[in-house]
């Protein structure tokens, strides 16, 4: 694979995040928007322990599901370049939301870990006026990056940065919807 060129790279207190274009084919984005529309999701998912009676949708999958998607030995090989180190994904998941929802900031590790996370949009197409950014924050709680959800976009970034997905504005005509791998280093 040839070297990964970021389109964003950035440090919030010290921990990575990068953004990736073009890691999925739009036709690959597609089949898999497509394929998600007929999914089962449930909604059990939790932010945060403080916010456990407000929960969002959310399909979890099985690493033989994650690991036929076309472009994961892409992402994964991505992960590695970027991070210069070799990474395998623990837990692999979507995440749905629309209108209304109301998704919360968390971190996805301890800071003494070193997780990481890669955050892919799913949609075959956006429009800016649908909102749905993922915005991070520094240990101030001021938002250091807003990340546009353009499809097939990839962010990858340390597990411990507060961040939060935004649902999408009341005039966006399709759900939000974002693959999550939670990676550990390698043993």
């Amino acid at each position: 694979m040839p070297s990964i060129t970021p389109t964003h790279s950035k440090q919030i207190d010290g921990k990575p995040l990068w953004v990736v274009d073009n890691i999925a084919s739009a036709n690959e984005i597609a089949n898999l928007f497509n394929g998600l529309e007929a999914s089962a999701f449930k909604r059990n998912e939790i932010a945060r322990p403080d916010t456990a009676s407000f929960k969002h949708w959310a399909l979890n999958l099985q690493p033989q599901q994650f690991s036929q998607l076309p472009f994961f030995p892409r992402l994964l090989e991505t992960v590695n370049q970027l991070t210069a180190d070799q990474y395998q994904v623990y837990r692999g998941y979507v995440n749905y939301s629309s209108y209304g929802d109301m998704l919360f900031t968390h971190t996805d590790c301890l800071p003494e870990h070193h997780e990481m996370t890669a955050l892919m949009y799913v949609a075959p197409h956006w429009d800016i006026e649908w909102g749905g950014e993922t915005l991070y924050y520094n240990k101030f709680d001021d938002c250091e990056f807003a990340c546009t959800p353009k499809p097939g976009r990839l962010a990858i970034f340390h597990g411990a940065i507060k961040h939060a997905g935004r649902p999408p504005n009341k005039v966006c005509t399709m759900p939000r919807y974002t693959l999550a791998f939670k990676l550990e280093k390698v043993k």
